[in-house]
């Protein structure tokens, strides 16, 4: 780990390259409204919450995060609009049961039209690569070849997906994801896609000024046991906190 990762473990934001500095939300207004959440999610079991009951989308059930391993991390972010009025935005990590789109929760960070018109094609090429490897025996030499193939398409996919997501700050810069990353590795799989970069994409979007911002585990505890029911976590470094601090920059 280094430096700024490690002076960054329970920071609530990130590093800012730019003003050379952390750029940090107080945490605990945000955690009082996440406490009223928790009491909503227990009391209708789903996340849909604006919909009423009898027009509920199963998908939305909270159940199926109690199974081992099935949790999910959700997020709060309280902000005030142009008016002063306060705000209250509310995300989920990645996706929710196959939903990028869930009423009452922000949207993802990139446009999603053009991540359907992407990904679907390309992971059909995968998928149908996967069923060539699985129908050929182990000692097969062409399995090399299409390994090699399938590999090689993931990436180039990955890259494409990544190339989707533009950040942008409360100064109205604009910075692509990639930027912030090594490139020759790139991105981590799934970065820009946990609560806290969402939320401040979300509020730098509707122009609102956030004031407070928390984030907690919700189902069962993960297969690494670092995640418990109900309870606040940082963001986390490897992800989220090398963009954040540009995100929090000029707020």
């Amino acid at each position: 780990m280094n430096q700024t990762a490690a002076e960054g473990i329970g920071k609530n934001g990130g590093y800012c390259h730019r003003c050379r500095s952390w750029h940090i939300l107080p945490w605990k207004e945000a955690w009082q409204a996440c406490t009223d959440l928790m009491a909503d999610l227990h009391r209708h079991g789903r996340v849909d919450l604006m919909q009423p009951e009898e027009k509920a989308d199963s998908r939305c059930c909270t159940t199926p995060l109690f199974a081992a391993g099935a949790g999910k991390m959700l997020g709060l972010l309280l902000g005030r609009d142009t008016h002063g009025n306060e705000q209250r935005l509310l995300a989920f990590s990645g996706m929710y049961n196959g939903l990028w789109l869930i009423d009452g929760w922000v949207e993802p960070v990139f446009n999603l039209p053009d991540f359907l018109a992407l990904h679907g094609p390309a992971e059909k090429k995968i998928s149908t690569l996967g069923a060539q490897l699985a129908s050929l025996p182990p000692s097969a030499p062409e399995r090399n070849m299409l390994r090699k193939k399938r590999r090689e398409l993931s990436r180039q996919n990955m890259a494409a997906i990544h190339a989707l997501y533009t950040l942008r700050n409360f100064r109205g810069e604009e910075q692509s994801l990639t930027s912030f990353f090594s490139t020759t590795s790139g991105p981590p799989s799934g970065t820009g896609d946990c609560c806290a970069p969402k939320l401040l994409h979300q509020a730098q979007r509707l122009r609102l000024r956030p004031f407070s911002m928390a984030e907690f585990y919700w189902g069962g505890g993960n297969a690494s046991a670092r995640r418990a029911h109900g309870h606040r976590y940082a963001p986390c470094a490897s992800k989220c906190q090398p963009i954040l601090g540009f995100q929090l920059c000029g707020l």
